[in-house]
């Protein structure tokens, strides 16, 4: 335990930020578990607006110097390829399960 009146304001001080920087970074973990989750269900507008919400949040801890930007950068490049490989499957699902057999019409 610190003696000196400084060091003991610098242990509060980073008591503080610790808490802080816990929560933002538990935030920003739980955004990113609800965009998998929204991937795996598959909604397409749930995942639209779940990933600018995560791509806000990930430029935010780079802000407050919680994420180093290179790191945030591969995140978003990460999660992006996710939504864009799960938005690409559930729209080949949609479209092959919407097409009707073309009928042919008998010459005359």
């Amino acid at each position: 335990m610190p003696i000196i009146k400084s060091a003991k304001k610098r242990v509060r001080v980073a008591q503080r930020a610790n808490a802080k920087n816990l929560r933002s970074k538990r935030l920003l973990r739980s955004s990113v578990r609800s965009l998998k989750t929204a991937i795996g269900k598959g909604s397409a507008k749930a995942i639209s607006d779940t990933q600018r919400k995560v791509q806000s949040e990930i430029d935010k801890a780079v802000k407050k110097n919680l994420m180093h930007k290179h790191k945030a950068a591969r995140k978003k490049s990460q999660l992006s390829r996710q939504v864009k490989s799960s938005v690409k499957k559930t729209v080949t699902k949609k479209a092959t399960a919407k097409k009707a057999p073309v009928k042919k019409t008998a010459k005359k």
